[in-house]
């Protein structure tokens, strides 16, 4: 079994590290042409993967759009996710989960495991009642080849409240990255990755001890921008996965213009390394 870090490393290496968020709002699907319904959801989430499916290396899909519309939201969700597999991409599925014992196995089973409906490649989990209640998706990830995204210092301006909060003489947020430092030692691979938003003045963090990858949402709509993320990241910078979602969508639903402004941010994030 090839682990999720070499994975992710490898695929990467191919075709640049931009991450494309699959985030079929109203809004979004009103630009298409589309209308907000059951009908639209699909045409836009699988047109999209359908037109960058051989440019990008990671795309995003976001549960709640998904899930707005009941089971056959969720079918959707499943066929997409089954798109970007084909495609020989990598799936981050945003679902932010974050429970405790049974309750956080049963989301990890239900998204990490082989042969779950909705299995991804890996999704984003919430460590706010606290870094261990994380344990079960962890340990799923390594047994099955997958990883784990987990908020560190989000991409919104009300995170701050939590995450820049000081307890015990370090943040919030510099704490979960010490702790996800910590797992993936404990593990030996590449299970446990970060979020960190591409929107902040400065990191916050220090990231001289994780080897992780980073998820970077916020590009372009949110305010991000590709040419902060070396002065951000420093070193990191490699295995930050800079995340686009509004930003790529709006160039649809025209199939060249989606490829082109791809190929944009592709070569702006290439820049980087």
């Amino acid at each position: 079994m090839i682990d999720f870090q070499t994975r992710l490393a490898a695929v990467c290496a191919a075709r640049g590290r931009l991450c494309v968020g699959v985030d079929p709002h109203g809004a979004t699907l009103a630009g298409w042409g589309l209308d907000d319904d059951l009908g639209g959801l699909e045409r836009f989430s699988r047109g999209l993967v359908a037109a960058l499916a051989d440019q990008v290396a990671v795309f995003k899909p976001q549960s709640g759009f998904f899930e707005a519309y009941g089971p056959r939201g969720l079918d959707v969700l499943a066929r997409v996710l089954g798109d970007i597999a084909a495609a020989g991409a990598v799936s981050i599925l945003d679902v932010k989960r974050g429970d405790i014992g049974s309750t956080m196995a049963a989301y990890a089973r239900a998204y990490l495991s082989d042969g779950a409906e909705l299995a991804a490649d890996a999704i984003t989990v919430s460590p706010y009642l606290g870094f261990g209640s994380l344990t079960p998706a962890v340990e799923l990830a390594a047994q099955t080849g997958r990883g784990v995204f987990v908020l560190a210092r989000t991409s919104n301006p009300e995170g701050a409240q939590v995450q820049d909060a000081l307890a015990g003489g370090i943040s919030v947020a510099q704490s979960i990255v010490d702790q996800a430092a910590t797992a993936n030692t404990k593990l030996g691979a590449g299970v446990v990755h970060l979020v960190l938003g591409a929107t902040h003045a400065e990191l916050g963090v220090d990231l001289a001890g994780f080897d992780g990858w980073v998820l970077a949402p916020g590009i372009g709509a949110q305010g991000g921008r590709m040419s902060d993320l070396a002065r951000l990241f420093g070193a990191a910078v490699e295995r930050v996965l800079p995340s686009a979602s509004r930003e790529v969508a709006a160039a649809g639903p025209d199939q060249q213009a989606l490829r082109q402004r791809t190929a944009e941010l592709v070569v702006q994030g290439a820049g980087l390394s």
